[in-house]
């Protein structure tokens, strides 16, 4: 893999997984709704699984360099 797009896949997936989670985590903490019309315990499972998913995904593009 190039250097050029493994920084690039790597700064994006990390920036939006890290983002997620911390969104995640202030609706969380102010007991507001994860996502509308899903129950609540739903969502933060599938946001917070996703979140770590694309951080992950954002690290393994950074070990390809």
């Amino acid at each position: 893999m190039e250097s050029g797009p493994a920084i690039f896949a790597g700064a994006a997936f990390t920036v939006f997984g890290a983002g997620l989670l911390v969104w995640t985590a202030a609706r969380v903490s102010h007991r507001a709704p994860v996502a509308h019309g899903v129950s609540p315990a739903t969502a933060v499972a599938f946001a917070t699984v996703s979140g770590a998913a694309f951080l992950a995904l954002g690290v393994w593009c950074f070990g390809r360099i």
